[in-house]
């Protein structure tokens, strides 16, 4: 994506990429880039970055409630007990991608992300320890990955997660609020470091 920004429904200037869709201006005003600490979101979040592997995030976002239906909230607690029947209900599911290895890999990344909790004390004081320094940054939305999410792509596939690319751990990164990318005439990007700002990370 160009560092380039549109005007949005009130004028004022967002993202290019709202452009794709107009469901996409009240996710970029309300949503990308905002920090998170929640772990159910952050697992979310991660989990809807793998499915959007080869699609579009459009496709994502116009089935994210049914996804988070079938997947009761993304509470890593109760999808790491989903066994072969969940597996067969939810590639069963129209509402949702049909994908085994997708779906097979949220289940197996639950119980990576119990496992992930007993060590460090919650997935966004883990996740939080891979924020990178804004001055290690370049221009905002001209790269797909970095140095960071390569790093934390790594040590999560080195822990037995799954669908955790450096492209898909940018995209989680840029979403939950890790980075700040948006672009640099967006109205959206101070509001993103005023919330930055008063964050307090997860120890």
């Amino acid at each position: 994506m160009a560092n380039t920004t549109i005007p949005g429904p009130d004028g004022q200037p967002r993202c290019r990429w709202c452009a794709v869709a107009p469901e996409f201006f009240h996710y970029h005003d309300t949503e990308w880039g905002f920090p998170v600490k929640d772990d159910q979101r952050l697992f979310e979040k991660l989990c809807l970055e793998g499915f959007q592997s080869g699609l579009s995030w459009r496709t994502i976002l116009a089935k994210r409630e049914n996804f988070r239906a079938a997947f009761h909230g993304f509470d890593a607690k109760r999808v790491a007990r989903f066994g072969e029947r969940d597996v067969e209900r939810l590639l069963n599911d129209a509402g949702i991608v049909r994908h085994r290895g997708k779906i097979e890999a949220v289940i197996h990344n639950a119980r990576m992300a119990q496992e992930l909790t007993a060590q460090e004390g919650s997935l966004a004081a883990y996740f939080w320890r891979h924020e990178p320094e804004p001055s290690s940054l370049g221009e905002p939305q001209t790269v797909s990955t970095s140095a960071t999410s390569l790093a934390l792509s790594k040590d999560l596939k080195k822990k037995g997660w799954k669908f955790v690319g450096p492209t898909t751990v940018y995209a989680f990164m840029q979403a939950m609020g890790l980075v700040n990318d948006h672009a640099t005439g967006c109205v959206t990007r101070a509001q993103v470091e005023k919330a930055r700002a008063k964050f307090v990370r997860p120890a």
